[in-house]
């Protein structure tokens, strides 16, 4: 392997060097990226890094030859039958250049504290399909959020589909059922958003654009939305375009509105959070169980023939029962109701 160039992108968000080294290239030791910084083979814009530093979105990190003595990535052979043909059957778009993915919900992008060894960025082996080498992830969605996730199969391709996302060429939709009704039925929010909590457990918190200032480790935020159905008063179908790409971002900001995001435990959208005669009342079945949070549709330059490809991933199960459960139809709304703002 050559030296590499790598940008750090939205996706990954602040995180230590070490730890983004670690995700990007599995095959590599704690002990070779501290080695690695320590002579100087790592570097990050240019400039000498500790493995313990902070990288940013938008940094340019050095990635030298891998050494010789790394382990080997795992091959489909440590792969499962089963989770093989789970992760192929999730491809909705490949060519020779990118692969795309429909992430079913519960199956982490990346390894990370608590994440188990089961994840896209390992079972990418059993997406080779001839290639010599694994397809890379180029962004991440959260655990329990489907949806569409792209993996480059060169490294030309990733950093072309990184720079994409970086300088926000592309347009994200998710669709998302909250508690609620929003009203206004269309705007934005752009509270910023601060990580608190224990290592392991964080949570962004919201910071209102007046007091930003007073929270030097909050990041600016930006999501759009629009209410394309509801359900009396008690919950609502949303399109949701995040602007910027922030952890927890779409989350975060529909709880800040006072709609959380059903089954978002963390951010007040289970049942146990809302007894009584509030929104989860009456329901049934397991709505509230399970995060209703979908990447549907992204539209992004293709790297190599520069023509605009739009990528649309159907509803996972649990979401097309309550589809189902409340009549609502995946053709009955518009696919970017943000076309005309």
């Amino acid at each position: 392997m050559s030296v590499q160039i790598v940008t750090i992108s939205e996706d990954d968000g602040e995180q230590r060097l070490d730890k983004w080294f670690k995700r990007r290239f599995p095959q590599v030791t704690q002990g070779q990226v501290e080695k690695m910084c320590r002579t100087g083979q790592v570097r990050v814009d240019g400039g000498r890094a500790k493995a313990s530093d902070r990288v940013a979105p938008g940094q340019q990190v050095r990635v030298p030859p891998l050494p010789e003595g790394a382990a080997p990535q795992p091959d489909a052979k440590g792969i499962s039958a089963a989770d093989a043909k789970m992760i192929q059957n999730a491809v909705i778009y490949k060519d020779e250049h990118l692969i795309v993915l429909n992430k079913p919900p519960g199956l982490p992008s990346q390894g990370g504290s608590g994440l188990g060894e089961r994840h896209v960025d390992a079972l990418a082996d059993a997406l080779k399909f001839g290639y010599k080498d694994k397809p890379k992830l180029v962004h991440r969605l959260d655990k329990d959020t489907s949806g569409v996730l792209m993996l480059a199969r060169t490294d030309r391709v990733a950093r072309a589909l990184s720079e994409a996302l970086r300088h926000r060429n592309a347009r994200k939709i998710y669709w998302a059922l909250v508690a609620g009704v929003p009203n206004p039925r269309k705007g934005s929010i752009k509270y910023g958003l601060e990580k608190i909590g224990r290592r392991g457990d964080e949570k962004m918190h919201c910071v209102h654009p007046a007091k930003m200032a007073d929270h030097p480790n909050a990041k600016r935020a930006h999501t759009d939305f629009f209410v394309l159905w509801f359900l009396g008063t008690r919950m609502s179908w949303m399109a949701l375009e995040p602007i910027t790409g922030r952890t927890h971002q779409l989350r975060a900001h529909m709880a800040e509105m006072g709609h959380p995001i059903l089954g978002d435990g963390k951010y007040g959208g289970s049942e146990s959070e809302n007894l009584g005669d509030g929104w989860g009342a009456s329901i049934g079945g397991d709505v509230s169980k399970k995060l209703h949070l979908h990447a549907r549709q992204l539209t992004i330059e293709h790297p190599i023939t520069k023509t605009a490809m739009t990528f649309v991933a159907p509803l996972p199960d649990h979401m097309k029962r309550t589809w189902n459960m409340l009549d609502w139809k995946e053709g009955d709304v518009p696919a970017d109701p943000f076309g005309d703002a």
